[in-house]
């Protein structure tokens, strides 16, 4: 392909019309992230979608609790604001969920006329893919790592105590309202708070949804030249430490839900590997049929570089 058919969407707009569409851009994503936060707060069967998004988000809690054999799991709030707080939390995280494709419109608007279209063609299905991988990652979060960390950390509680007691013991007294007489001990329970176990959820869905973008974002830095199959392949061992680490970093102390995380990131960043090798093989042949790929002299190509040439003669003028 040369210059003349890859050129760039020419604007000779100064730069205060630039700062105008950014501020344009900015006006329309903002309102698209407050139309989505409202929805949030749409009742539904009595109580706001937020509230419903809450409870689907703390199914995991709930499963291993009564697994564990409470018959009544129940989470508190300590604080009069804080049930508040957590809704609107949920509202930013999901608002901003929902305005994702208005948002990333304007962004693409945006950038768009800068690039050229060779670029606008290789950058535009890796804004399709982000937030499809990082669903894919939330969704691996909730319904597979969760529980899975929600029964290691539960599991050394006891959370059934309480209410094992409550029905032996109390038999006319409704068993969720009553607490039982001890002599002797303390009686350690789980009584957990809203906001903590919704930042649990949260923590994983955001790691796992950020971790499951490794594929884009060295497909990306392939497709740029940043980054080679090669070069990646060589550095799978200090790769393998840093997934580790970053394991370490973004999950609480189970070694379970860590090695889960580990397995999961290397096998993407091996799947990278594979995806960059396509990419690599692709641009050959592109050049190849261009006749613009010289494998035994790198210096022969840069010479027949139609670009490199025009470039030339632009800087000899």
């Amino acid at each position: 392909m040369s210059a003349r058919d890859d050129d760039i969407e020419d604007s000779s707009a100064p730069l205060i019309e630039h700062l105008a569409e950014l501020r344009t851009r900015l006006i329309r994503s903002v309102l698209a992230l407050f139309v989505g936060i409202c929805v949030l707060f749409i009742p539904i069967q009595g109580d706001f979608l937020a509230e419903h998004v809450l409870r689907f988000l703390l199914v995991p809690i709930e499963d291993t609790l009564r697994a564990l054999g409470d018959p009544a799991p129940t989470l508190q709030y300590t604080s009069p604001q804080e049930y508040l707080f957590v809704l609107f939390r949920i509202g930013m995280v999901f608002g901003f969920a929902l305005a994702f494709p208005v948002i990333a419109h304007q962004m693409w608007r945006f950038v768009a006329p800068g690039l050229y279209k060779s670029e606008k063609s290789a950058f535009l299905p890796f804004i399709i893919a982000s937030p499809v991988m990082f669903l894919l990652g939330a969704a691996f979060a909730h319904f597979v790592v969760t529980p899975l960390a929600m029964a290691f950390f539960l599991g050394f509680t006891d959370a059934p105590s309480l209410f094992a007691n409550l029905l032996s013991d109390s038999v006319d007294v409704d068993p969720t309202a009553v607490v039982p007489a001890t002599n002797e001990g303390l009686k350690i329970t789980f009584f957990g708070k809203v906001n903590e176990s919704l930042q649990t959820s949260l923590v994983f869905i955001m790691a796992f949804g950020l971790c499951f973008q490794l594929p884009v974002l060295l497909t990306l830095m392939g497709k740029a030249g940043l980054v080679s199959a090669d070069g990646l392949a060589a550095v799978r061992k200090y790769a393998m430490v840093g997934i580790l680490v970053l394991a370490a970093l973004v999950t609480p102390p189970d070694v379970v839900t860590q090695l889960i995380l580990f397995t999961v990131v290397y096998g993407l960043y091996e799947v990278s590997i594979i995806l960059v090798r396509r990419v690599e093989k692709k641009r050959e042949k592109e050049l190849r049929a261009q006749g613009l790929w010289f494998e035994d002299d790198p210096a022969q190509g840069m010479d027949d570089d139609p670009l490199m040439r025009e470039f030339d003669e632009d800087a000899k003028k």
